[in-house]
């Protein structure tokens, strides 16, 4: 019997023959597994001193490592699939890696940066390609409790989830040392490029047409005055400020955010999330002050911390109109002096003791509904990282440069708006380009009340423009230990760089409160909130 057992046939063998396959079969694929698990552990990856003097010493100190939890990602977790077929074919690439390691490509800390970005690139490329996969292995959207996230996060992931995003859009560099400022080098490098071609054809198309009479304003803009003649300075109703609704905020110190800061990931964080349309306010709301402690510390965007300089200032904010006009009223906390180090007599501004700026965006600054006064402030202007010495300045026609310094401007007013070089003041468009933007409405309503007794008016288009107002008239005085600043202003626009204010609509708009008598970017500024006449906003103004 077992004799006609062992003779019979499987597929050709014998049973004994068959068995022997099978239980071979099932040895080989053991240790097969067995050695494929030996090369996804920690130590494997770091038995070559190219990985373990490198990028190793970077992983240990991440969350990814060591964190509250005690949870550990190695780097198969990250680099490694899970799923077999993947992972088969991961480790055949791999083979490439080891070619490269023979020939010494990356044996030196040298060799290796000089590959980091390229590597780094691929790494990227990966993990677009496959939905984050291996994050995803840990991190995943439907596990999320977005209620314990922080503001910005919460809202950074349901970015994702609407618009398709994945891990590695926002999250490079977070285990290993960061290079993706060389690929928003390099995005900007190509859009430059584009743009460059787009304007040559632009103008190409332009040169074959005749030249097309001045645009007229719109009806957000001024109109001259009837017949000419300067209306009398404004006027308005006393206000039952007991009766008007509070609107609670928070300014905060920003160091040296400019524009260009918030518009590169590398220093503003995540995958530059601004640029898809989100409001700053709706990221930081609730954060203000912590993002105000870090700039006065020096910690963040600030090379010259001022000793003792507050961090934030709540801002108490009551609206209202009538058929004429708009009125606020801001009240806030005093702070005691803190002299400036850099100051002769410790004091920017000896004058004024307090100022306080408002501007509106009547929606045609590109950025203004979303970031408020923050698209005026610039990288190159004054006390900025790439603020021109004052030498170098010389003559730039439409530019003021008497003061010596660069003041706030409008993207829109520079025929480049480069974010790597952060070179754009010099770049202005021609003056009849300019006088057509101010006619059209891009640019920023500014008004300023000084403690000194001066209520300004102006606006921000390729500079600062400001002088004595005849249309807003602000009142303020230190009551205690608080200082209260009331404002009127027409709603109706009188003259060029005024936006109309009409009831039922929302404009974008950003305070900023120089304190201390401090001056230029040593101020408080909000973000940027919407003020509602009897319509959505954060600040919302009720029909008196």
């Amino acid at each position: 019997m077992l004799g006609k057992l062992l003779r019979m046939k499987v597929l050709g063998a014998s049973l004994f023959g068959a068995g022997v396959i099978f239980v071979g079969g099932i040895m080989f694929w053991g240790a097969f597994n067995t050695a494929m698990e030996a090369t996804n552990t920690l130590g494997f990856c770091i038995n070559c001193h190219e990985m373990k003097d490198n990028v190793y010493q970077e992983y240990v100190k991440t969350v990814h490592y060591t964190n509250r939890s005690g949870v550990r990602a190695t780097c198969s977790d990250c680099h490694v699939p899970r799923d077999w077929v993947h992972k088969f074919v991961r480790k055949i690439q791999a083979s490439g890696e080891v070619f490269h390691w023979l020939m010494g490509t990356v044996n030196t800390p040298e060799k290796f940066d000089g590959k980091r970005y390229q590597l780094a690139k691929r790494v990227w490329e990966t993990m677009k390609s496959t939905d984050s996969r291996e994050c995803r292995n840990c991190h995943a959207f439907d596990q999320m409790n977005p209620a314990v996230q922080k503001q910005r996060a919460k809202k950074q992931h349901e970015n994702a989830q609407a618009e398709g995003g994945t891990c590695i859009d926002c999250h490079k560099g977070i285990a290993h040392k960061p290079v993706h400022h060389l690929l928003e080098q390099e995005e900007e490098q190509k859009a430059a490029e584009e743009a460059k071609k787009k304007a040559e054809a632009d103008a190409k198309k332009a040169a074959t047409k005749t030249a097309a009479a001045p645009a007229a304003a719109t009806a957000t803009v001024a109109a001259p005055a009837a017949g000419g003649a300067a209306l009398p300075p404004v006027t308005g109703k006393a206000v039952d400020w007991s009766k008007v609704a509070e609107t609670k905020t928070v300014l905060f110190y920003p160091g040296q955010t400019a524009m260009e800061w918030i518009l590169t990931g590398t220093d503003h964080g995540g995958t530059r999330a601004f640029k898809k349309g989100d409001r700053c306010f709706e990221c930081h709301s609730n954060e203000a002050a912590d993002m105000g402690a870090k700039m006065v510390s020096g910690s963040k965007a600030e090379k010259t911390p001022i000793p003792g300089k507050r961090p934030a200032v709540p801002l108490s904010i009551k609206a209202a109109y009538d058929a004429d006009n708009l009125y606020l009223r801001l009240e806030f906390p005093a702070s005691p002096h803190n002299p400036v180090p850099f100051a002769a007599g410790g004091k920017l501004d000896p004058e004024n003791e307090m100022k306080v700026a408002m501007m509106i965006d009547n929606g045609k600054v590109d950025m203004g509904a979303r970031s408020g006064c923050w698209t005026s402030c610039h990288a190159d202007a004054r006390d900025m990282p790439n603020a021109p010495a004052a030498g170098a300045l010389g003559a730039v026609q439409g530019i003021d440069t008497k003061a010596g310094y660069v003041t706030k401007y409008v993207p829109e007013s520079r025929t480049q708006f480069d974010t790597t070089k952060r070179d754009n003041w010099d770049k202005l468009k021609p003056q009849a380009d300019i006088d057509a933007l101010l006619a059209g409405g891009t640019f920023l309503d500014l008004t300023r009340w000084k403690s000194s007794g001066a209520s300004e008016q102006g606006y921000v288009l390729a500079e600062r423009v400001l002088k004595a107002a005849n249309d807003v008239a602000y009142t303020g005085k230190k009551e205690g230990d608080k200082w209260v600043v009331t404002m009127v202003r027409r709603l109706k626009a009188t003259q060029p760089g005024q936006v109309n204010l009409a009831a039922g609509q929302s404009y974008s708009v950003g305070f900023a409160i120089h304190d201390d008598f401090t001056n230029g970017r040593f101020h408080h500024v909000s973000l940027d909130l919407k003020l509602g006449l009897d319509a959505e906003g954060e600040i919302k103004a009720v029909k008196m």
